[in-house]
């Protein structure tokens, strides 16, 4: 499968560093490929499609006999047979409320199916969504993520409503159209063959223009949605800095190319119904001369003359139609090919046939090295050991690779070569699920989903008790905060918890990850967003927390990782010092520098 790169801005993701690659957008280059890969969709509601497909054919063989009544009416007339022109008129009456009652039916059938198959489409695609690796998210806007999951998958089910119909119910028309024709007037019908072959050239030319541009329109309104949720979800910097114009720009820019390449695929749709009506009237001229050439003649009679125009007429009316919804399956099938696209995409790897229930918590790194982008190694050799139950510190220069090393141990990242093992067993032969279970973490960009106080704490272990969760919030001095809110443990906040501070959704982050009894603790700078007085508060509930625990801390503040057993200070990926708060003071090297700019009271 074609992947076509396109540059884009990058998206940040809460908790997440390192280089980011440029934005791709994969689209898959065979058309017959993705039609049938939502034909496997459909075939999953037997009973709707035979419905439908019952419907459609019901309807058709009305509309095709129709015209073919009606000509033994024209004909009954002309002979004077009033007779039996009463009994083929009570026949078309049947024949028409048959085929109204039928049509409705295939209304119904087509909706339902419509929202069966868009229902199971969505399903798994945000199934592989929540499967995908975290390089994966972190390399792609969001916006075009979400623009697969909402406008790509809306048009595949406004097509199947909208259009699949028409085209299966067209292409049986224009079948039997040609097959009542040649039974009725085989010259005639060669004839009308002439219109048959414009149709197609014209079809061809005009869909492959069609295709380029509608592709190009979804993979832009991807772009552009990405655009519009980076600036909604950093609005407050972009006012900060002054920057709306900057942005409107950027926006424009983008925009100008998605209303030239809207334009054009417009254009294109628009004009497959004008090129297919002057076809149509070709054909007319065609039968209205040679038909009243061959009634002369006594080949044909004049009811057959009128048959056939109605015939040709019936023969255009799918061709328009089809013209004319050509735009909305192309459309919906360039949003095919783009869902199909990132459904392609590897999951992550979450293999592992050991557990660690029972995990001591000793972390071993064994000469690791690991790079974002190819060629561009952000660690080095990391090679480290954390005994179990000790507190461990890695601080640095930003970009000095301490996230990445947190990243590799959650198993967000593979690394290069080397390995991580805890308690001797490489994290690679441990299941994600398992080793997650027993790792908790708090990130530096806090992440709290729209719901009650309750079930957001409760996220890291839905199974625990109340008294659990009192434990928790006492433990990260939630108390307070919880009972100044207007529902307690029920006021629902809002997304992003955007209804309460930073430092309050940092408490509740860090009392989700204490409920989550975790043998190995990992704080991101947790409490970067705290006031001093709450900070301290923390720190010394960590105290217990961390007791015969494994635990990871970033910082940047010196002040909170100086009783720590061990610091690690990183350099460049490269390990350059180790020791406690004293013995790296006395070394006077890359930790004591940090610790006098802290002193002077300068940000590092």
């Amino acid at each position: 499968m074609a992947e076509a790169e396109k540059k884009a801005q990058n998206y940040n993701i809460p908790g997440m560093r390192g280089p980011r690659s440029p934005i791709t957008y994969e689209k898959a280059d065979n058309g017959k490929e993705t039609i049938l890969r939502l034909m496997a969709y459909f075939a999953k509601q037997k009973n709707l499609m035979l419905g439908l497909t019952g419907a459609v054919i019901v309807v058709v063989c009305c509309m095709v006999y129709a015209p073919r009544l009606q000509s033994g009416t024209i004909d009954l007339i002309t002979q004077g047979d009033f007779q039996g022109l009463n009994k083929v008129l009570m026949i078309m009456l049947v024949l028409y409320v048959i085929h109204g009652a039928v049509t409705y039916a295939q209304s119904l059938c087509s909706a339902r199916l419509s929202q069966a198959v868009v229902e199971k489409l969505r399903e798994d695609l945000f199934r592989k969504i929540v499967h995908l690796p975290i390089a994966y998210l972190d390399r792609h806007s969001h916006g075009d993520i979400m623009s697969r999951m909402t406008n790509d998958v809306e048009n595949i089910s406004n097509m199947i409503s909208q259009s699949m119909s028409s085209l299966v119910s067209g292409v049986l028309t224009i079948s039997g159209t040609v097959i009542m024709m040649v039974w009725i007037c085989p010259q005639l019908a060669l004839l009308s063959c002439v219109t048959v072959i414009l149709t197609i050239f014209a079809t061809r030319y005009l869909s492959g223009a069609m295709k380029n541009f509608f592709s190009k329109r979804q993979e832009l309104l991807g772009q552009i949605n990405g655009t519009v949720e980076e600036m909604v979800t950093g609005y407050k910097t972009v006012v900060a800095y002054n920057r709306q114009e900057a942005v409107l720009n950027d926006f424009r820019q983008t925009s100008d190319e998605l209303t030239k390449a809207g334009i054009i695929a417009e254009i294109l749709s628009g004009s497959m119904g004008p090129v297919m009506n002057v076809i149509n009237n070709i054909g007319f001229v065609i039968i209205a001369a040679f038909g009243g050439y061959f009634a002369i003649k006594g080949v044909i009679s004049v009811g057959t003359i009128s048959a056939f125009i109605v015939y040709a007429r019936q023969f255009g009316r799918p061709i328009e139609e089809l013209a004319q919804i050509y735009g909305q399956i192309q459309t919906a099938l360039a949003g095919a090919e783009r869902v199909f696209a990132l459904m392609d995409e590897p999951s992550e790897d979450q293999r592992g046939n050991k557990i660690m229930d029972d995990a001591i918590g000793t972390v071993t790194f064994e000469n690791v090295h690991f790079s974002y982008v190819p060629g561009k190694e952000v660690l080095h050799g990391f090679d480290f050991d954390v005994r179990a139950g000790h507190k461990i510190a890695l601080v640095g220069a930003t970009g000095s690779g301490k996230t990445t090393v947190v990243n590799l141990l959650m198993r967000f990242y593979q690394p290069d070569s080397g390995a991580i093992k805890i308690d001797g067993v490489d994290i690679r032969d441990i299941s994600c699920d398992n080793l997650r279970k027993n790792i908790a973490i708090v990130l530096q960009d806090t992440v709290l989903f729209s719901d009650t106080v309750e079930n957001i704490i409760r996220y890291s272990n839905p199974e625990a008790g109340w008294k659990e969760l009192d434990e928790a919030v006492r433990l990260s001095y939630c108390t307070e905060l919880i009972r100044h809110l207007p529902d307690k443990m029920n006021t629902m906040l809002t997304e992003g918890g955007q209804n309460l501070s930073q430092g309050q959704r940092q408490l509740l982050s860090i009392a989700r990850a204490f409920l989550a009894d975790p043998r190995i603790l990992i704080l991101d700078e947790a409490t970067s967003s705290v006031d001093t007085r709450t900070e301290k508060h923390i720190q010394d509930a960590m105290v217990n927390l961390m007791k015969d625990r494994t635990s990871l801390i970033i910082a940047h503040r010196i002040s909170t990782i100086q009783d720590a057993d061990c610091i690690v200070v990183m350099d460049e990926g490269r390990i350059a010092e180790i020791g406690n708060h004293e013995e790296l003071l006395r070394q006077k090297g890359k930790y004591y520098e940090l610790y006098m700019t802290q002193f002077a009271g300068n940000i590092t």
